[in-house]
């Protein structure tokens, strides 16, 4: 696996680098074909050290992330966020992928029984509520004031200037996000 290791508004050592890639290096033993590239972003911003890491695979999205203290402590963090999402999701990963593509599999099914087992119950994903509701055309500016106003960190509407679906979002340093289709 190719490890993009980034520092954004800091230097990366070659200590911090060879700590991040044999912590991420770990997870190579969950893949039944390693991942062509995993990004790694570390930063400070004001005081906090943040580890950004993104494994992309075959019609799958890994990523994860973690701000503290202390850089080291931030990617334990992070690969220990991973290494859970990969468990919660290996079953129902791999069975998509048979079914849709006729791969084998995307994860392996049996790792060393060192790895921490994930409860049962999370493995199941429950839909408790559906709503309906109607996209009235407004600009970007108006969903955010919309948003604010029931109180929600997103708001789906329909985007007056492209005619599209658009999500907002309220991002963690407290500014604003746009996700629009492609």
């Amino acid at each position: 696996m190719k490890y993009i290791i980034r520092g954004h508004r800091f230097q990366v050592t070659e200590a911090l680098r060879e700590y991040a890639v044999k912590k991420i290096s770990r997870l190579e033993k969950y893949f039944e074909a390693p991942a062509s590239e995993t990004t790694v972003t570390l930063s400070v911003t004001k005081g906090k050290h943040a580890v950004e890491v993104t494994i992309p695979l075959v019609g799958v999205m890994l990523r994860a992330e973690d701000k503290s203290e202390d850089m080291y402590s931030s990617i334990d963090v992070v690969v220990d966020k991973l290494e859970r999402q990969i468990r919660k999701h290996k079953t129902k990963i791999n069975r998509k992928f048979r079914q849709d593509s006729g791969v084998k599999a995307l994860f392996k099914e049996s790792v060393s029984q060192t790895a921490v087992s994930v409860m049962d119950e999370e493995d199941e994903l429950e839909l408790v509520r559906t709503k309906r509701f109607m996209l009235k055309p407004m600009d970007v500016e108006e969903a955010i004031l919309q948003m604010n106003m029931i109180g929600h960190n997103f708001f789906v509407f329909s985007n007056i200037d492209n005619k599209e679906v658009n999500v907002v979002y309220k991002r963690s340093d407290g500014k604003y996000g746009l996700i629009e289709q492609e």
